[in-house]
C-alpha cells in the first residue's frame, strides 16, 4: 500500500479549486508505462467565465523516484515522527489566451501580473506574434506561467491549505485576464 495517496490529493485539490471560485472543466491522468512517471491535469475556468476565453490549466507532474525515496523514509520512521522534508512535486499553472488582435503593452502587463501573483504566485509572461503569411498583420498569443513546489510532507499531512493563498491570487489573475481579454481580441 502507498504511504501517499496522489489521487486523494488530486481529488481534494479539485474539491479546493472550486472553493476558491473556479469551475473544473476536465481532469485527465496519463501514466508513462517504460519510467511509471505520471502527470494529473485539471482544466479550470473562473465561475464568472463560464464560455468565456480565459482558462486555467494546472498540472502536477508525478516523480516515481521522489515518491519511492519518500515512502521508504518514511517506513523507516516510527508513528511519532514528522514526515521528512526535501521531497516535492512541481505543480504547474498555465494560462494560454487566445490570439488577440491587440494585445497589451507586454511591460505593463507583466508588471500587473508581478503585482497580482507577488510571491506566492510567481508568475512568468510571453508573447508570440505568429504571421499567417507576410502580408498579414501578426496575431499574437499570451501565455502566463507559475511553476512551484508541492512538499510531499504537506501531501503527506493534509496540509494543502497552504495553497488557498495561490488559489487566491490565480482567481485574481484569471479575472484581471477575463475582464481584459475581449478588449484585446477585438479587430482593429
Amino acid at each position: 500500500m502507498a504511504v501517499l495517496d496522489v489521487p486523494i490529493f488530486i481529488a481534494d485539490l479539485k474539491a479546493h479549486v472550486g472553493d476558491h471560485h473556479f469551475h473544473v472543466d476536465d481532469e485527465r491522468h496519463f501514466v508513462e508505462t517504460y519510467s511509471l512517471r505520471q502527470l494529473w491535469e485539471i482544466d479550470v475556468h473562473p465561475d464568472e467565465g463560464c464560455g468565456g476565453p480565459v482558462e486555467l490549466h494546472l498540472s502536477l507532474e508525478v516523480e516515481p523516484r521522489a515518491l519511492l525515496q519518500f515512502e521508504d523514509q518514511m517506513l523507516a520512521l516510527s508513528e511519532d515522527d514528522e514526515p521528512p522534508s526535501g521531497f516535492s512535486f512541481p505543480l504547474t499553472f498555465a494560462w494560454n489566451l487566445p490570439p488577440v488582435q491587440k494585445g497589451p503593452d507586454l511591460l505593463v502587463f507583466a508588471t500587473d501580473m508581478a503585482r497580482i501573483g507577488g510571491t506566492v504566485l510567481p508568475l512568468e509572461v510571453s508573447a508570440i506574434d505568429s504571421f499567417a503569411s507576410v502580408i498579414d498583420a501578426p496575431e499574437r498569443s499570451l501565455t502566463l506561467t507559475a511553476r512551484l513546489q508541492i512538499g510531499l510532507d504537506r501531501i503527506f499531512l493534509g496540509q494543502e491549505d497552504d495553497l488557498c493563498d495561490v488559489l487566491d491570487r490565480s482567481h485574481e489573475v484569471s479575472t484581471y485576464l477575463l475582464e481584459r481579454v475581449g478588449a484585446w481580441m477585438e479587430d482593429g
